[in-house]
C-alpha cells in the first residue's frame, strides 16, 4: 500500500451507518505508524450535511482531495433514482485516472456506475437493486449472489454488512491476515467472509447447539480429516440426500464447495502466517497434494499459492517455496 490516505465521501442524505463502517475500520487507533490516514470529503467542506434525521456531519475536505487519496470509499447513494452531482462524478473520474482505488458500499455502486468506472466490469449490488442496476447499465456484469467483488482498483459490496466485510478484506489485502484478524477481534466480528459467499439464503445459518452448527464447527477444526459427504452425513445421522438438502438450505452452498472454501481460507492464513511449505499446507488441511491446492488457487483466486504468499506475507518474511 503506497498511499495510506482513505477519503470517505459525504453528501446530504449519506447513510451514517455505511460511512461509519469505513470510518471505524480505517480510522482505528493504535494500529501502528503504517496504518491508514482518514479524511472525510464533501462538495462544500465546513458546511454540515445530513447523515440521517437527527445526525449532521461536517467534512474537512472537498472533493478535490479524492485524487490525492490511495483509497476512496463511496457509501450508499441516498436515492438510486437521483443523479449524483456532476462535481462528485468528475472528482471520482479524476481520482480513478490518477490511480486511486475506489470502493462502494451498498447502493454506492450506482454512483460508481454513473461515473463510468464500472463499464465492462463484474460488480455486485444489494440483491434488491441488482436488476435495476443491470437494466440501467447493461455493460456491467452484475453478480447479485456474492458479498463483494474485488476487481483490483474498483471494488463493490452488496448490503451494509457486506461493506464491513469488504473493509476487512481491504485490510487483509494491505496488511495481511494477522492484522485483519486483529481488526476483526477489536470490532468483535468474524475475521473473514469470502466475497463469493451468498448474499441471501432461504433460512438463517444454524444457531449454536443445532446439529449442523456443531458439524460446521467440527469441520473447521478438522479440515485435514475426511470431509466427504458420506462422512459428514454420518456425523449428524442423516441420509446423504437429506444432509445435502439441509446443508444447502442452511448455508446456501453445496457441502463440497463449502469444505473447499474453508480449506482455501485456512490455506491463505497459513501461507501468510507460517513458514510451512506449500506441500505441508496442502496436506495439513486436506487438499492431499500441493498440485491439488494449486488447482483450487488458480480456479478460485486466479493465482498460485506461492504468488499469494509473496503478495500477502508480512514485509520482511521469507518464503520457502519457489513459485511453481
Amino acid at each position: 500500500m503506497s498511499n495510506p490516505l482513505v477519503a470517505l465521501v459525504a453528501y446530504d442524505g449519506v447513510n451514517a451507518f455505511e460511512l461509519g463502517i469505513a470510518h471505524e475500520v480505517f480510522g482505528l487507533s493504535n494500529m501502528g505508524p503504517d496504518w491508514y490516514c482518514l479524511t472525510v470529503c464533501s462538495e462544500s467542506p465546513g458546511r454540515a450535511v445530513s447523515a440521517g434525521a437527527l445526525v449532521q456531519l461536517v467534512a474537512q475536505a472537498g472533493f478535490e482531495a479524492l485524487s490525492g487519496a490511495g483509497t476512496v470509499v463511496v457509501p450508499g447513494w441516498q436515492d438510486i433514482d437521483a443523479t449524483p452531482p456532476s462535481t462528485l462524478l468528475a472528482a471520482l473520474r479524476r481520482a480513478h485516472a490518477s490511480g486511486t482505488r475506489i470502493m462502494s458500499i451498498c447502493s454506492g455502486v450506482f454512483v460508481l456506475a454513473a461515473a463510468g468506472l464500472l463499464d465492462g466490469r463484474r460488480v455486485t449490488a444489494h440483491w434488491a437493486h441488482a436488476d435495476l442496476l443491470a437494466r440501467r447499465y447493461p455493460s456491467l456484469q452484475v453478480d447479485a449472489t456474492v458479498l463483494y467483488v474485488d476487481d483490483g482498483d474498483v471494488l463493490t459490496s452488496a448490503g451494509r454488512a457486506a461493506g464491513l466485510d469488504l473493509c476487512i478484506h481491504l485490510v487483509r489485502r494491505d496488511f495481511g491476515a494477522t492484522v485483519a484478524n486483529e481488526v476483526a477481534r477489536r470490532l468483535v466480528i468474524p475475521s473473514h467472509r469470502e466475497g463469493g459467499q451468498v448474499q441471501f439464503i432461504p433460512r438463517p445459518v444454524p444457531t449454536s447447539g443445532e446439529p449442523l452448527s456443531n458439524l460446521l464447527a467440527w469441520a473447521r477444526d478438522n479440515l485435514g480429516d475426511d470431509l466427504s459427504i458420506k462422512r459428514l452425513a454420518e456425523r449428524v445421522s442423516m441420509s446423504r440426500r437429506t444432509f445435502i438438502r439441509r446443508f444447502e438450505e442452511a448455508t446456501g452452498t453445496a457441502p463440497g464447495h463449502w469444505v473447499m472454501q474453508e480449506r482455501l481460507a485456512q490455506a491463505r492464513a497459513l501461507l501468510e502466517s507460517t513458514d510451512f511449505s506449500v506441500e505441508e499446507v496442502a496436506t495439513s488441511i486436506g487438499f492431499g497434494s500441493a498440485e491439488a491446492m494449486r488447482h483450487h488457487f488458480r480456479e478460485q483466486l486466479g493465482t498460485s499459492p506461492a504468488r499469494y504468499r509473496s503478495s500477502f506475507r508480512p514485509r520482511g518474511a521469507d518464503s520457502r517455496d519457489a513459485d511453481i
